[in-house]
């Protein structure tokens, strides 16, 4: 039995808030069952500087925690002067996640960041900042379009989204809260798009090393929760 009581492929109750920022791009509150994150998608009209003169464009990530999205206040990183490691890996992945489903080149030299604001935690947010991202940069993509600076449909070139997925008491579930995720044999990310594709896996044993056969229940738990994703990303785009 799950903690939360839901069964092993029950993922918790998903919502997206569109446009939650009056002053981005794109945004976009996303919440999986506890755990909310506010993505917002800025657009500046410059590229990094190795990509100067390419043609191309960028999409990049940045992901924080506010102090009290977890039980006990952190202190921010920036009064320490730097960020942490664990921070640092997952806003690459969300980068390197939307950056998958993106034609650099049809956007032009143009940098989209999307920032990844952890306003509660309760397990999965590096999943919900990827999958609620999404829909930030499609608003900003969307919001270029309308004014003749992109074509939405050559740029934006499927969904993307993640699930975690793990061994609970020794049985696959899909979507670990945090009291699951702390207490998991095995913990895995899945990054996919739309049509399937896989971008990325992240699958860590705990304890004992899981098999071959256990990481294919994952994967197979993971499709099917991914799809459902897209389902609702495209809900609430309207298409």
């Amino acid at each position: 039995m799950r903690p939360s009581g839901r069964q092993t492929n029950q993922m918790r109750k998903i919502s997206f808030e569109r446009n939650f920022s009056k002053h981005a791009e794109g945004s976009c509150l996303v919440k999986f069952g506890d755990t909310h994150v506010l993505c917002t998608a800025s657009l500046e009209e410059k590229t990094p500087p190795w990509l100067r003169n390419s043609g191309k464009g960028w999409v990049t990530a940045e992901y924080g925690m506010l102090p009290r999205a977890t039980g006990d206040r952190m202190k921010r990183e920036a009064a320490t002067g730097k960020q942490g490691g664990r921070t640092q890996e997952i806003q690459r992945l969300i980068g390197r996640s939307l950056r998958a489903v993106v034609d650099l080149s049809a956007l032009g030299e143009k940098q989209i960041t999307i920032d990844c604001d952890v306003i509660q935690a309760d397990g999965g947010t590096r999943t919900a900042a990827i999958t609620g991202g999404w829909l930030a940069l499609y608003d900003c993509l969307k919001w270029m379009d309308t004014r003749s600076m992109i074509k939405l449909d050559k740029v934006l070139k499927d969904h993307v989204a993640a699930i975690s997925c793990g061994i609970f008491a020794s049985q696959p579930v899909i979507d670990l809260d945090y009291l699951e995720d702390s207490a998991a044999e095995t913990d895995a990310n899945f990054v996919m798009t739309g049509s399937g594709g896989i971008v990325e896996i992240q699958g860590t044993a705990e304890g004992v090393p899981f098999s071959q056969e256990e990481l294919l229940n994952l994967l197979s738990l993971a499709q099917d929760g991914t799809r459902e994703l897209v389902a609702l990303q495209k809900q609430a785009i309207g298409g």
